[in-house]
């Protein structure tokens, strides 16, 4: 071939390659373009998506929203996070922000978003329909919240969902029965809502299903046999739902199970004998406040995993034969309230076992038919040991002095038993107890003197036993206590003055029925937060002093059967909260004194006495079955109907004369006076009127009138270099009025801030009332039109040349230890700053520690103290005497309904605590959402306990 032709063909091919690359790139362009304007639309919707969210957040006050903006992608705003290929947004993640508003339902356009999670915050209103879009959706994390409504059942489109979290909200209605089609689903939390309508069986098809956490509903029903086909549950939480029935056999089988829960329902049956061996993985078995029967099985021995076992409350009967010792990583054994028991002397050899439990914390078995001694081997339990409840039992014997081995004791609970002998002194060295209730019991002897060492003892009950002796002074030591009870002994001598100095001594003083003599101090006036002090059936004599008045507190006052005499001091007039007072059986004389009418008694009683004279008939004595004066002679006279008592009459003639005389004076006199005083009235008024009408033609003189263009020109236009700084709804200027070259400082408000113009009426009203050397004059105000035509606003003070208080705290801005961490390096007062002191207090009076206190050094501190027992051990760290109110319920069970609930409030409070004093200022939770959280507390711990009965002396 010719080199023409060569070449003449190369081209040729050339030529034909480049036309048929051209063919085929030109619909691979088109289909680019077309997926390149697809993915820019797609992107601008995620955007817009976005947007709306940030629309429907009225409340954002960590600011975390306003990086939300056109300054930057949407990929990069905080809590965003968007796939690498096509740049979607995948995750949207804002926890305990303190976020308030309501779910845009544009949120519903994400629709390659993975996990939608907003967990504690302040959010309500529904959860938009449009979540069922959402079908690449596997994690929607709304928990603690205020979301209302119903379940949206377009969430079972979802159906690469794997958590559905949206406990801890206000939401009603069913579980939908469309979430049998969410096959993925691993985690299902609903708890503590108001849902009802039973537990659907359909959720036995979500085999997928690990855990199940739908406690404190009102689903009601039965527990569905379904669940029994749930191999991969491992977390099963059914508490508080008025479930009525027997636990499936089905569900004891769940081989995989460490927590099941099912407490606080009306459960019925009994346990299987082979629960141990079916439940291998068991940790967490609470079955507390059902009606289960039948004895506890002894295979629970071979759970060796179990930590906490909670089956208080029911009615589990026969003998208490476990084997602790293969579970060495048990925390809590709770059994109280029950019918355990068998008869049989060796009833408490399970103690024997329970010495290989290095991690026990608690054993309460009180409550109960258990019978028997307190082995030495008590000696033997855990050092960790802080709760050991053995009342109501049928336990006899002498205390062993080795329960003096116990040092990490907060509670030692005994009441009501059969225990014999002295009460060892060996007790003294249990110096963490904060709680010892040895009462109803036959202890004799003398109370040790080594209980005075007890520095942190709250409640110290001894009541109905046999000890003799005196009152030991020592008690005087315990500065904590606040219930001390010695009632129903054989104690003599007097009272010993040092125990009127016990600042926190507020539920109840009693010594009654003792043989105690002399008089009560006068150093009683110390108790001045006292609720109940009762001396009743002693030898005491002398008068009343009148130093209870100080005992400002004071509700029930029981004096009677002693040798008081005198009248009753009129000092007690002050006493404006007391409800009870007997002082019957005594030898008190003179007429019942009238400021008795004044005070809001319910119950009065002044028999067997020697009072005389009328009887009043106000208040308390309107109501006879509420007073009685029996046994006072027949002295008294008056009164109402019902009392029955003879006219008081008046038979002395020269009494008659003089109320002749004083019928014809007292009349004459208040004319007299009554003139007198409307002269004087009539005087004074017109001159106040006089001084008022001029001090008001002064005050019109003295307020200037300023136009917003006056104070446009004496603040330079509003300069920069007049700026003095800005508040929460306006802004504030420096300058000088031309009127009189006065100083002046300018509020000028935000009118398009919320709020604003109610909060210059409010200031204009309070600040025109208020003269203060420590508040800055207002000159005027001017409420005008700008040269724009916008409504203008602004309060005129008198400028004030040393500055803000921000401007004044050099150095630490705060108390050691309670200041945020930040102001140690000069950072600014800040709202998060305050939060931090807030979170702190919180903790200290939680857990009764200061931050300053010795134990915490370097990095350890109260904080971390506390952060470290959240993790499961918060309860070790509480003040025991903010859980162990003395309350008597009508029987054990209603006492623990409380118990329980307080544990659950204080344990919220210390994860509050937490929040509020992280050290990053900006970490920390919000004030709001704290309030939200408190209120949360404060609901739950006033939720009534049926049948709850506080018993009080009637």
């Amino acid at each position: 071939m010719s080199a023409g032709s060569f070449y003449y063909s190369l081209c040729f091919q050339s030529l034909f390659l480049f036309c048929i690359t051209l063919i085929l790139l030109v619909p691979f362009a088109s289909f680019t373009a077309t997926i390149i304007t697809r993915n820019s639309v797609q992107n601008e919707r995620d955007e817009v998506a976005l947007t709306a969210f940030k629309s429907k957040i009225v409340y954002d006050p960590q600011g975390v929203l306003s990086s939300w903006n056109e300054s930057r992608h949407f990929c990069e705003w905080e809590g965003i996070k968007c796939g690498r290929r096509h740049r979607r947004v995948t995750v949207v993640h804002l926890t305990s922000k303190g976020l308030s508003g309501s779910l845009s339902p544009y949120l519903g356009n994400l629709s390659f978003l993975r996990k939608l999670i907003l967990y504690n915050n302040s959010i309500q209103g529904e959860i938009p329909r449009e979540f069922g879009r959402l079908f690449r959706l596997k994690s929607l994390s709304l928990f603690n919240n205020s979301f209302i409504g119903e379940i949206p059942a377009n969430l079972s489109h979802c159906s690469r969902l794997k958590i559905l979290s949206i406990g801890h909200n206000k939401l009603v209605g069913k579980i939908p029965p469309e979430f049998v089609s969410l096959h993925k689903l691993k985690e299902l939390g609903l708890h503590r809502n108001n849902l009802t309508g039973g537990i659907p069986h359909i959720l036995g098809n979500l085999t997928s299903l690990e855990v199940i956490s739908i406690s404190y509903n009102a689903f009601g029903g039965n527990i569905p046999d379904s669940l029994g086909r749930l191999r991969k549950l491992w977390f099963l939480s059914l508490s508080a739902n008025n479930l009525m029935g027997t636990v499936p056999p089905s569900l004891y089988n769940l081989s995989l199970l460490s927590t099941f829960s099912v407490s606080q329902n009306q459960l019925h049956g009994v346990l299987p004998s082979n629960l141990g061996l079916t439940l291998p993985n068991l940790q967490s078995f609470l079955i507390s406040f059902n009606l289960f029967s039948g004895s506890i099985p002894i295979s629970l021995s071979n759970a060796s995993k179990v930590e906490l076992v909670d089956m208080s409350v029911n009615y589990l009967s026969g003998k208490l034969s476990i084997d602790f010792g293969g579970m060495q990583h048990l925390v809590k054994v709770m059994v109280h309230t029950n019918n355990l028991g068998s008869g049989e002397i060796d009833e408490m050899k399970f103690i024997n076992s329970l010495a290989n439990c290095s991690n026990l914390g608690t054993l309460s078995i009180a409550a109960n038919r258990i019978r028997g001694v307190l082995p030495n081997s008590i000696a033997n339990l855990s050092t960790k040991l802080q709760y050991l409840e053995l009342a109501e039992n049928q336990l006899y014997g002498s205390i062993s002095p080795v329960i003096g081995n116990l040092v990490s004791l907060n509670i030692l609970d005994m009441f009501k038993n059969q225990f014999t002998g002295t009460i060892p002194i060996e007790i003294g060295k249990l110096q963490n107890l904060h709680v010892m209730s040895l009462g109803n019991n036959q202890l004799s002897g003398e109370i040790p003197v080594s209980l005075g060492n007890l520095s942190l003892l709250t409640k110290l009950n001894l009541q109905n036993n046999k000890l003799s002796g005196v009152i030991p002074s020592s008690l005087g030591n315990l500065k904590q206590l606040s219930l001390l009870n010695l009632s129903q002994n054989d104690l003599s001598g007097t009272i010993p003055e040092q125990i009127f100095n016990m600042p926190f001594l507020s539920i109840s003083l009693n010594f009654a029925q003792n043989h105690l003599i002399g008089s009560i101090p006068s150093t009683i006036g110390s108790l001045k937060i006292l609720s109940e002090f009762d001396v009743s059936d002693n030898n005491l004599s002398g008068k009343i002093p009148n130093e209870i008045s100080l005992c400002s507190n004071l509700e029930y006052l029981y004096l009677e059967g002693n040798f008081f005499h005198g009248a009753i001091p009129q000092s007690l007039s002050p006493l404006r909260g007391i409800r009870q007072l007997d002082l019957s059986r005594n030898n008190l004389s003179g007429q019942i004194p009238k400021f008795l009418e004044t005070l809001p008694l319910e119950k009065l009683n002044l028999s067997f006495n020697g009072f005389e004279g009328e009887v009043p008939m106000k208040g308390i004595f309107t109501n006879a079955s509420a007073i009685s004066i029996v046994g006072n002679d027949i002295k008294l006279c008056g009164g109402i109907a019902k009392l029955q008592l003879p006219k008081c009459l008046n038979n002395d003639p020269k009494k008659d004369k003089v109320s002749s005389l004083f019928k014809i004076l007292i009349p004459t006199a208040s004319v007299v006076l009554g003139l007198i005083m409307i002269s004087s009235f009539i005087f004074c008024w017109l001159k106040k009127r006089g001084k008022e009408q001029v001090f008001e033609s002064l005050l019109e003189k003295s307020l200037l009138k300023v136009s917003y263009e006056m104070l446009l020109k004496g603040t330079d236009g509003f300069s920069p270099t007049h700026f003095v700084g800005a508040g929460s709804i306006g802004s504030v200027y420096k300058g000088i009025l031309d009127q009189n070259g006065a100083i002046i400082a300018v509020k000028v408000l935000n009118l398009q801030h919320q709020g604003a113009s109610k909060s210059f009426m409010a200031e204009c009203k309070a600040l025109r009332n208020i003269r203060h050397r420590n508040i800055v004059k207002v000159i005027t105000s001017c409420s005008s039109i700008d040269f724009q035509g916008n409504d203008f606003k602004a309060i005129v003070y008198e400028f004030m040349v040393n500055g803000s208080l921000e401007n004044c705290s050099i150095g630490v801005k705060g108390t050691i230890g309670y200041a945020a961490p930040e102001y140690g390096l000069g950072n600014e007062i800040s709202t998060n700053g305050d939060v931090y002191s807030f979170g702190i207090l919180l903790l200290e009076i939680v857990t009764r520690k200061k931050p300053t206190d010795v134990m915490f050094k370097g990095d350890f501190n109260l904080h971390s103290f506390a952060r470290m027992a959240l993790l499961d051990r918060v309860m070790d760290i509480v003040d025991p005497m903010l859980i162990n109110e003395e309350i008597v319920a009508t029987n054990h069970r209603m006492r623990q309904a409380l118990y329980d609930s307080r544990e659950e409030c204080l344990i919220s409070m210390v994860r509050i605590g937490v929040a509020c004093s992280v050290e990053s200022p900006q970490d920390r939770m919000n004030i709001s959402r704290v309030v939200h959280e408190l209120q949360s507390v404060r609901k739950l711990l006033l939720q009534p306990t049926t049948g709850l009965n506080v018993q009080r002396r009637q």
